[in-house]
């Protein structure tokens, strides 16, 4: 029989930390929760105490560092009740007024009577779950790294026989002073990383955990008031799921005319173009088509406010108002410069799995990659998450904005690998009107429409025009018509609307 499989687990409190470590931490086992000032360890010690309390089990806080007024202060802006944990104050013998000045005690002694306070304490006690705030201190009573090995090993001993888990804190300022991972049972890294600009971002790893199938690799997690948020890495191939339904067709019977296969399940499709050639309106068609079916579709966006998103698709008659009612369409604003990639993929798997959502719009892509500065990187956690999300049948549509809106035109980086189908909308000039024109240059599943057309949106909807075959330049960036007339749109639709500004 495996050593996992005789370790009983014991949940920390936040429930996506479990997840990471498959179920939890092995019970009575002596841990370590490593990480600088500022990322959150004792948030982490009070919750999993609070988990202790709220299943009737004994819980002591041993602090060194703070004083129990000031944890208590910590625990009470995030609306916590500390009655029933135990705090204790380990204050080192040779810290005592009475004591100071008067004799010399030895290293080896002072550190000796120090282990005893706590030994004593944790006999009286009888805890089921201890933390013990901070390793640092305690390293730095012992002075010599033997001396604090050989006590710490004692200590782990003396636990072990108690039926305690233990977690130690060690804010890795004395990180030359014993190394603490071979003797603990599980290790716990937290790191914080501060940005040129935004939020401060959190991540943590398993760096060791004995006997225990843990999910390598860092992961991103935030606090929040009441909350600790751990957001699990996406690993694509853990989550099956069925492949099914009829392709989503618009809600614009033009744009069904220009694409009658429609938008596959289980399919990414990017629609490319600059700034102002209504990529968003299409992607919304879609979703908005999709909830009228009785299907629920989520739009996470990056750039605009609600407001804004509200008005311009009114404007569109595309408004969602009557589906948000109805809880069929879900708006979620994205701020790029707070976000941290892991949470944003957590919120998107909460819609599908929560929510049930069937179709996923991201915009703009352009957004998300400036999320984080290692761009490689963020590739890969897009390329995990359309993974996961065809594999759930999915129908996922990404906006990627070109930079430059006339003239040449460039894409900030080729994302067209990670979709299944790609269309490319441009700008042209024509009869002395600004215009626009699509192509879908790729669809993997099928054949599709070769033809370059001009569309225009307004309030009575898509208006697609007949295939352009005098309309050179549109994938070199520099469209040139060198057409009739009679072949491109009117200038003012048939119901005397102009053509609207869309993004």
């Amino acid at each position: 029989m495996s050593e996992q499989s005789k370790l009983p687990i014991i949940e920390t409190g936040i429930p996506e930390l479990d997840v990471v470590l498959r179920g939890g931490l092995p019970r009575n086992r002596l841990h370590l929760i490593e990480g600088a000032p500022g990322t959150g360890k004792t948030t982490l010690g009070l919750r999993f105490l609070l988990d202790g309390i709220s299943r009737d089990e004994r819980c002591l806080y041993v602090t060194l560092s703070e004083s129990t007024e000031e944890l208590k202060t910590t625990a009470s802006t995030h609306g916590w009740n500390t009655d029933g944990i135990e705090f204790f104050e380990l204050i080192p013998e040779e810290a005592l007024p009475e004591r100071q000045q008067t004799v010399l005690f030895p290293a080896e002694v002072q550190f000796g009577k120090t282990i005893e306070q706590l030994i004593d304490r944790i006999e009286r006690s009888n805890p089921d779950r201890i933390i013990i705030d901070s390793v640092s201190e305690v390293r730095m009573l012992a002075q010599d790294p033997l001396q604090f090995r050989l006590q710490m090993t004692s200590l782990k001993r003396y636990l072990q026989g108690k039926n305690v888990t233990v977690l130690l804190l060690d804010d890795l300022t004395e990180t030359d002073k014993g190394d603490l991972h071979s003797l603990v049972h599980g290790v716990l890294s937290l790191r914080l990383f501060e940005r040129d600009y935004g939020a401060a971002r959190r991540r943590l790893r398993i760096a060791k955990m004995r006997g225990v199938d843990f999910q390598s690799g860092w992961h991103d997690y935030a606090i929040v008031t009441g909350e600790i948020l751990v957001f699990p890495s996406l690993i694509a191939e853990e989550h099956e799921g069925v492949v099914q339904g009829a392709p989503l067709l618009s809600v614009f019977e033009d744009l069904n005319g220009v694409f009658p296969q429609g938008l596959d399940r289980g399919t990414t499709t990017m629609l490319i173009g600059p700034s102002g050639a209504a990529k968003s309106t299409l992607a919304m068609s879609y979703a908005l088509a999709a909830t009228r079916t009785g299907e629920s579709a989520s739009f996470f966006s990056f750039d605009e406010t609600y407001e804004t998103f509200l008005r311009r698709n009114e404007s569109m008659n595309l408004d969602p108002t009557e589906a948000i009612r109805a809880e069929k369409f879900h708006w979620r604003r994205m701020n790029p410069s707070r976000i941290s990639p892991g949470e944003f993929v957590w919120q998107v798997r909460r819609d599908v799995e929560g929510r049930r959502v069937r179709v996923v719009v991201i915009d703009s892509i352009n957004s998300y990659l400036s999320t984080m500065p290692e761009e490689q990187s963020l590739i890969l956690h897009l390329h995990e998450l359309l993974s996961y999300l065809n594999k759930q049948g999915i129908v996922t549509i990404l906006v990627l904005a070109q930079q430059g809106v006339v003239g040449d035109v460039e894409n900030p980086i080729d994302l067209s690998f990670l979709s299944d189908t790609v269309v490319l909308c441009r700008f042209f000039e024509a009869a002395g009107t600004l215009r626009r024109a699509l192509a879908i240059v790729k669809r993997r599943t099928g054949a599709h429409d070769l033809a370059i057309h001009e569309y225009r949106l307004s309030s009575s909807g898509m208006q697609v025009g007949p295939e352009l075959t005098e309309l050179r330049g549109i994938f070199t960036g520099v469209p040139v018509y060198t057409g009739a007339h009679e072949e491109l749109l009117d200038a003012v639709p048939d119901d005397g609307t102009r053509d609207e500004s869309t993004s």
